[in-house]
């Protein structure tokens, strides 16, 4: 097997300094800022991003690409509608300049960054940022950062999650990536990679270069790595790949077939799917020992389970009532329960991170849907359809998700098309992530470790 080994993510950001300015806010209108995203078509917030200045007071090329990040995240999340630079009648010259409100105010516009970015040496740069509140008048919060000249793009997602968490009351999911299979070729000799890119498509990078087969790639919720299935020889084995290092870790071989390895939230266990002799279980694997522990011993298919947040139960989809449905049961394999009771078969339930929804797909008179429900099965609501539609990945926030999608078949052996796509949970702005290639099974980062 060969790897490509990825940078440590930690030699990139050098030094960070997190400035909270005096708040002089007026506590009711500040909170008038605030954006609920948890149901329903949400009114996006007026906003206005300058670009970010340099030694003069005039902005440079490294301000300007920020500024546009800062934006694309932004507006992307369906929460904001920036301003037209153009609009601008007097763009702030740093952020320590108080602005001229009065300026902005007639343009509608509810909330102002400002910026700076800064050479310390050939290496290093200080970018600096403020939130302001253009109703109340005041600077909400500031961000200071001194980092390598190379990591501007991640200062962007950095500050982007700031200004997304002050202003909604949710964290933000900016500074992340995306692991996936990179797919590619005719359908009946299908190339299949691990890749990484940032949360936006960006940074992209192949992993594993396609001498093997690798499926259901799964982030570990605590350190930057990732486990992932590879059929080696045609043989089924489980890895775990260390993001920082580029090392990886074989962690058993399994006879019959393996699937969808995925950690628990404290990542000392993973937790997946066994067949032997036509029947398949659910089984945990201790990291420290490697032991195997049976959860479920059932003559039925039992599969894709996830960990709620604090460990202490688990959801999979299983045929024992006759058709594929979603189950939840203790840690232990103990107190089983159906939790989904709408029409059609149920697929890949996923917890998400607050603990208060699941993901799943759904399949209803030949479409493929993704859907959420609460976690006792009430209030189901789908998302995506499609031909086929499958993989649901949670936001580290929990708002929003990531799947494939793949087109119908073609008649000239040529692969149907397939690719990543995001949506926020209220169901609107469904967008697709552009990938050098076919791109399926995505999961979602964790925030990275500054």
């Amino acid at each position: 097997m060969r790897f490509i080994l990825n940078k440590n993510l930690k030699s990139l950001v050098l030094k960070i300094l997190i400035l909270i300015f005096p708040l002089l806010i007026n506590q009711a209108l500040a909170q008038d800022l605030r954006i609920k995203i948890s149901s329903g078509q949400v009114e996006p917030l007026p906003i206005a991003i300058a670009d970010f200045t340099g030694q003069e007071g005039k902005a440079n090329e490294i301000g300007r690409k920020i500024s546009e990040v800062i934006s694309n995240n932004l507006v992307g999340s369906g929460q904001f509608k920036a301003l037209e630079s153009a609009a601008f009648i007097a763009p702030p010259t740093s952020p320590s300049v108080r602005p001229n409100f009065t300026d902005w105010s007639p343009l509608g516009v509810k909330a102002l960054i400002t910026g700076s970015v800064k050479s310390i040496n050939n290496q290093q740069v200080e970018v600096e940022f403020r939130l302001w509140d253009v109703v109340a008048q005041t600077d909400l919060i500031g961000l200071r950062l001194i980092v390598d000249s190379k990591a501007w793009r991640r200062v962007a997602h950095i500050i982007s999650d700031e200004i997304f968490q002050r202003l909604s009351g949710d964290s933000g999911y900016f500074d992340t990536r995306i692991v996936y299979v990179a797919e590619s070729g005719p359908q009946n000799k299908r190339l299949k990679r691990l890749a990484i890119m940032d949360q936006d498509g960006e940074n992209h990078q192949y992993l594993t270069d396609g001498s093997f087969l690798v499926l259901t790639p799964r982030f570990s919720p605590t350190t930057q790595e990732i486990t992932y299935l590879a059929y080696f020889k045609n043989e089924p084995r489980v890895y775990i790949f260390n993001l920082e290092t580029g090392q990886q870790e074989l962690l058993g071989s399994f006879p019959g077939m393996t699937f969808a390895p995925r950690f628990s939230p404290s990542g000392d266990k993973i937790i997946m799917s066994l067949a032997t002799k036509g029947i398949t279980d659910i089984y945990t694997m201790n990291l420290n020992n490697q032991k195997v522990t049976r959860l479920t011993n059932n003559s039925s298919i039992d599969t894709s389970p996830s960990f709620s947040p604090d460990g202490k139960r688990v959801i999979f989809n299983s045929d024992r009532g006759g058709s594929q449905q979603i189950y939840i049961m203790d840690s232990k394999g103990n107190d089983v329960k159906r939790i989904s009771f709408g029409k059609g078969r149920y697929a890949t339930p996923v917890w998400a991170p607050k603990g208060d929804l699941i993901a799943f797909t759904k399949m209803l008179k030949n479409k493929f849907y993704i859907g959420v429900m609460s976690q006792d099965g009430s209030n189901e609501r789908l998302l995506a359809e499609g031909y086929l539609v499958e993989g649901p990945t949670w936001a580290p926030n929990g708002r929003v998700l990531m799947y494939f999608k793949q087109d119908a078949p073609i008649d000239d052996g040529k692969s149907a098309s397939v690719n990543l796509y995001k949506i926020d949970i209220t169901g609107f702005r469904e967008t697709r992530i552009i990938t050098p290639s076919d791109g399926s099974d995505p999961a979602w980062s964790p925030l990275l470790p500054n």
